[in-house]
């Protein structure tokens, strides 16, 4: 450490382990009170000091409780208002997100990044913290037929790998092939293959849950990748939104879409071979997604905001109450 993480390191541990007054910590090092609250806010937003706040007895940790109950996850629920903006309940859930994200890093991982609107807000709040012989990797394309991808791609991963001190992977591909052969001519290539075999041994795996419609728009349906006719195809079909541009149903149904066999993502059978897969939804709108997702196992933790897991409970037990007597 540098002398100003040393002194913020020793201001810490006195302020939050000693329990001593910033005005003590003042005069041990003979500086102002002013200088003890720099000193101290360095601490934090460099990682020196990491705060966790245990869950309190609350709405949270019932609505938590049940989707861990039916789903057989790990679910971190995160209260917001209903008046309160799509871009400021994205930016809650992001930041317990990233939190999460940082509990399961450790030397060695082999991290999964699949991009996307939430994926994006996420990342801008990790709390930087080395991680030695990490590897970020890039799970799904980003290329259409007006844009690369990769400005938007290099942000995501760019910022994850500075927080973690890790080794970047990108994955030159468009988001969706025009066509299924193309995509499966470029598999076999040695460049791409390389990236398909570091994505297998993949330890976490992180996304979002995109959603063909809303306030806050997902990015692979606002930003040029699918046209009108790809949209009514979509419709008819019944998919109601994608993880890792895999498109899906509510019924966590995806092998029989035909859009699936000229997309770039990991499937969920692909997914679930990861050992921690980490999804983060804001946003009402993402329920049917999100409940699809559910469905096809390819999440082990998910943070969500309570908005969201209410009306996603809501569907569940609504499904549950129209299934037929003896139905299992």
């Amino acid at each position: 450490m540098n002398k100003r993480d040393d002194l913020a390191h020793k201001a810490a541990t006195m302020y939050y382990v000693q329990e001593q007054t910033m005005d003590a910590v003042a005069k041990e090092f003979d500086v102002s009170r002013a200088t003890v609250s720099r000193l101290l806010k360095y601490a934090r937003d460099t990682g020196l000091v990491r705060i966790t706040v245990a869950d309190a007895p609350s709405e949270r940790n019932e609505l938590g409780g049940r989707l861990e109950k039916n789903f057989g996850i790990h679910a971190q629920v995160v209260p917001v208002r209903g008046s309160s903006s799509p871009i400021g309940q994205m930016e809650q859930v992001s930041r317990v997100a990233a939190s999460a994200l940082d509990g399961m890093m450790e030397p060695g991982t082999v991290l999964g990044m699949a991009w996307g609107s939430t994926v994006t807000e996420m990342s801008r709040h990790l709390v930087p913290r080395k991680v030695p012989d990490s590897v970020v990797v890039q799970l799904n394309g980003a290329g259409n037929a007006r844009r690369s991808g990769i400005p938007y791609t290099g942000a995501i991963l760019n910022s994850v790998a500075e927080a973690f001190g890790s080794q970047i992977v990108h994955f030159p591909v468009p988001a969706f092939f025009d066509y299924a052969d193309t995509k499966q001519a470029m598999w076999r290539e040695r460049s791409i293959r390389s990236v398909l075999h570091l994505q297998s041994q993949v330890d976490v795996a992180v996304f979002g849950v995109g959603a063909l419609n809303g306030p806050v728009p997902s990015h692979v349906y606002s930003s040029g990748y699918l046209d009108e006719r790809d949209f009514d195809v979509l419709s008819k079909e019944g998919v109601v939104g994608d993880i890792c541009t895999v498109l899906l149903r509510e019924d966590g149904t995806w092998q029989d879409i035909e859009m699936n066999r000229r997309a770039s993502g990991p499937t969920p059978v692909e997914l679930s071979r990861v050992r921690r897969r980490l999804c983060v939804v804001s946003g009402p709108h993402r329920a049917g997604a999100l409940l699809g997702a559910l469905r096809a196992r390819a999440v082990t933790d998910l943070v969500v905001d309570s908005l969201t897991a209410k009306i996603l409970l809501d569907k569940t037990a609504a499904a549950r109450t129209l299934q037929p007597r003896g139905h299992e």
